[in-house]
């Protein structure tokens, strides 16, 4: 179990550089492009396989411990480990990360983007698996900021190179934005490992702040925070979202909104929580303010987009309701309470499921029809889904309906402790504050119910045109990739322990002092 978690980092990495090297004449199958797509399934099924076994091997009974440690020495001038290690709050982001990985990876084999060669594909989609998941499982505050940097190139290189109309915008904005909210977390970063003498992140949460003057707290929760906030994101700084997910291909958008979004929300608990947690008590009121109006701002943006004759693009109407949904992560956490960070843990995870299944439906869908703008799929061409193609239909429906929190579905818990942490807050944080922003929060979760069955209503019913062309229904290879998020997506919502179970005794250690 111990080189593992290093198996589960390094491995993806290793198949991006093999991915780029000619294929070997035994395994070339019918084209070199055919045999690197199943190089890129191969690896990302290996790596799947090994992070379900280390989820099997983990110590259920101390999900606060972190457990499959390694500690190396890496650059001892500067103090700097090669430090892995995952406990109850990282192991659902690392299994969840090699599941939409090797999902993406499987529905591109079928369904490769158009674009330049699948080679340079493959590689970084390696590569972005790699840096996500040593975002997830390092425990050096300079390593964590190597790995959160890693996957801006690749992501951008997806987007800019196999993305849609506008793409090159899309793109520069994407990466623009990340950078500087990365500059500036990475000053916050240096201050705190130069202050506390240390950079090795179980020490300084076991510390929880002691060894930190209030000033450089809060210093440091700011700077940290807006490159955490960026990356969330949380409005305002949410802008390039939208367009990063119209423009990339269906891989990109679902490993972009599944794991992307969760890096920021991670930091927010693994780093500031229990390494500033005073510089983060007096930030929390305004985290949780922006995090409600973007709640509703991100509902009210999918409101007008799914309005007849607003040109809505489905793809973006999906992109802001990931703004609502993620309002909901930073809430949670902005209360400082086991219950709220719970919900916030439990709310990344459905997020990745529900949202990861949508973008993989509205690709299928744009690859039929050739659009995803809400009013040539009503009005023009006529989807009427449920009649000329009903179990994508009734796929688009499950998705719409667990985005809204239906209860019994995985989108149900997260929302729902998030608020109920909101409704009793810290015992320093302001009351009747957070219960503003509880019911702010919750007239969003009507808001979402109103677009998301507007979009279904539109999209999936009425009658079909007359000599309206055949319309596929769910392939083989689809019902493969998608069919694990929807199992997921009930799994999780008929049982929740079995993710609350690991996160609940992690939250507790890490709100009371650290992580052992």
């Amino acid at each position: 179990m111990q080189f593992l978690l290093a198996f589960v980092v390094v491995a993806p990495l290793l198949g991006a550089l093999a991915a780029l090297l000619p294929a070997p004449p035994g395994l070339k199958g019918k084209s070199p492009e055919q045999a690197v797509l199943r190089h890129g399934v191969t690896v990302t099924a290996a790596v799947l396989v090994a992070a379900v076994v280390l989820a099997l091997g983990f110590d259920s009974a101390h999900p606060s411990k972190m457990q499959a440690t390694t500690d190396i020495s890496w650059i001892p001038a500067l103090h700097v480990r090669i430090h892995l290690g995952i406990d109850g709050i990282s192991l659902p982001l690392v299994v969840l990360t090699a599941l939409l990985t090797f999902l993406c990876a499987l529905y591109s084999y079928f369904n490769m983007p158009s674009g330049p060669g699948p080679k340079a594909f493959v590689a970084l989609l390696l590569l972005l698996e790699s840096g996500t998941l040593a975002t997830f499982a390092v425990l050096d505050l300079l390593l964590f900021f190597l790995a959160f940097e890693t996957v801006l190139v690749p992501m951008y290189f997806l987007i800019a190179r196999w993305g849609g109309r506008a793409r090159q915008a899309a793109a520069w904005r994407f990466i623009l934005y990340t950078l500087l909210g990365s500059v500036v977390m990475l000053l916050g970063l240096l201050l705190i490992g130069i202050k506390a003498g240390t950079f090795d992140m179980v020490a300084l949460a076991t510390d929880n702040g002691r060894s930190l003057t209030a000033s450089v707290q809060v210093v440091a929760v700011l700077a940290i925070g807006i490159g955490l906030a960026v990356k969330t994101p949380m409005w305002p700084l949410h802008s390039w979202l939208p367009d990063a997910h119209t423009a990339a291909p269906t891989a990109g958008s679902v490993l972009l909104a599944g794991v992307m979004l969760k890096m920021g929300t991670y930091g927010f608990v693994r780093i500031l929580l229990p390494i500033a947690p005073d510089g983060f008590r007096t930030f929390a009121p305004y985290l949780a303010a922006f995090a409600v109006v973007g709640i509703v701002y991100g509902s009210l943006a999918c409101l007008a987009l799914a309005k007849r004759g607003a040109k809505g693009d489905l793809k973006r109407l999906i992109a802001y309701s990931s703004v609502g949904h993620m309002g909901f992560v930073l809430l949670g956490i902005a209360t400082m309470t086991p219950t709220g960070v719970n919900g916030a843990l439990f709310a990344n995870i459905a997020h990745g499921l529900i949202t990861g299944l949508l973008f993989f439906l509205v690709g299928a869908l744009k690859d039929r029809t050739g659009s995803t703008d809400l009013d040539t799929l009503a009005e023009h061409t006529g989807a009427a889904l449920y009649g000329r193609a009903p179990r994508l239909g009734g796929l688009l429906a499950f998705g719409a309906v667990a985005s809204l929190g239906l209860p019994g579905l995985a989108g149900f818990w997260g929302e729902m402790l998030a608020m109920f942490g909101a409704f009793k807050p810290a015992a320093d944080l302001s009351r009747p504050a957070f219960l503003t922003f509880m019911a702010i929060a919750a007239l969003g979760t009507l808001l979402t119910a109103a677009y998301m069955l507007a979009v279904v209503r539109r999209v999936c019913m009425g009658a079909v045109p007359e000599q309206a062309p055949h319309l596929a229904d769910v392939r083989s290879y689809e019902f493969a990739a998608w069919t694990p998020l929807v199992a997921l997506t009930v799994v999780a919502g008929l049982w929740p322990k079995a993710l609350l179970g690991l996160t609940d005794p992690a939250v507790q250690q890490l709100l009371a002092g650290g992580t052992r």
